[in-house]
């Protein structure tokens, strides 16, 4: 049975396109709070799971001993644009741990932005691995391989120990058993695993609220929020939903894009963890669900509803900035939330 419509696509207020889906909202308990689709299947979350790669860098005392700051924790749980302020602090990050940008195997990327990809050419240079959208994680796994005295080579590896205990903690979190019947190869060259949809909300209403976590996992937890949260720019950076709506909400809401139409996020103050695919991979029908999900599921104010429109309801525009339709919830998306 195919996922249902959750996006639509208007153009000159038809209907042209439309984006199917699955989400899932789940407590600390493991309550399906609400699904919708099919949240049993296996989706390859990418980089929405970042901040659950880095629990052991922190669990660790790795991070304590590198003497990483919230901004280089918040690096470490990112998808960055490249921007000059990430790939300094990825590379303060690897000092730290005594290592240089030759270390990281994420491969090189150019900046997101036109405008910081023209600064590397107007100096004459060109990207790098410390541009890579992934290089604050790869940077947290060779701290932690320096801190416990591992190899740092091929530290991406699936037998590697850092991989092995990344592997443990995404069994712990999450409760599903997972090895290489599950596992695929993301684009920053680690290990990915496609894990259940509501398996995934589960890992993040408990890495939002520390229920059913260790003491130490649960602190852990509590600082990578935290360090999201309050660095929001090092997660994304500029016109980025993830660092826009953490911005605007102030610490109620952990949000986190991944490739392919995937998004994750924690609400503390409600102990749901949110998990969702956009079925075509679409990054913005993805963008959308999760914007309509948090506005429907939180009362919000005006700074925050300021910053969820753009993602809620975006305006499509032709080369000569002509409002030409909009990418938005299809109609029956709050009832469909309501269970009604």
């Amino acid at each position: 049975m195919d996922n249902p419509v959750l996006v639509e696509v208007t153009r000159g207020g038809l209907v042209e396109s439309r984006h199917r889906g699955s989400l899932a909202i789940v407590d600390a308990n493991g309550k399906l709070v609400f699904g919708v689709g099919d949240v049993t299947q296996g989706v390859f979350p990418r980089s929405a799971i970042k901040a659950l790669q880095a629990l052991p860098l922190v669990e660790s005392g790795a991070a304590e001993a590198l003497d990483y700051d919230e901004a280089e924790l918040a690096l470490a749980c990112a998808s960055h644009n490249g921007e000059a302020v990430h790939a300094n602090t990825a590379r303060v990050m690897l000092m730290k741990a005594g290592l240089s940008e030759e270390a990281l195997l994420c491969g090189p990327q150019w900046p997101r932005h036109m405008d910081d990809a023209a600064d590397l050419i107007l100096h004459e240079e060109g990207p790098c691995a410390l541009h890579n959208n992934c290089s604050g994680k790869h940077a947290g796994f060779l701290g932690l391989a320096r801190t416990l005295g591992l190899s740092t080579n091929n530290y991406i590896d699936y037998d590697h120990p850092v991989q092995q205990e990344i592997r443990a903690v995404l069994e712990g979190m999450t409760g599903q058993i997972i090895g290489h019947d599950v596992c695929g190869t993301d684009g920053c060259s680690i290990p990915t695993y496609a894990l259940q949809l509501d398996k995934t909300a589960l890992a993040f209403a408990r890495f939002a609220t520390g229920e059913g976590l260790e003491p130490v996992r649960a602190k852990a937890a509590e600082t990578l929020y935290e360090a999201c949260v309050n660095a929001p720019y090092m997660v994304a950076g500029k016109q980025r939903f993830c660092s826009d709506v953490m911005e605007a909400f102030e610490g109620r809401v952990f949000v986190k894009t991944g490739a392919e139409g995937v998004f994750c996020a924690a609400l503390p103050e409600l102990g749901y963890g949110i998990a969702l695919k956009c079925d075509d991979g679409a990054t913005r029908g993805a963008e959308v669900i999760m914007a309509g999900v948090i506005n429907q599921l939180l009362e919000t104010n005006k700074q925050e509803e300021k910053a969820l429109e753009p993602y809620l309801h975006q305006r499509l525009l032709n080369r000569r900035d002509i409002h030409v339709g909009d990418v938005r919830p299809v109609s029956d998306f709050a009832a469909l939330l309501r269970g009604s």
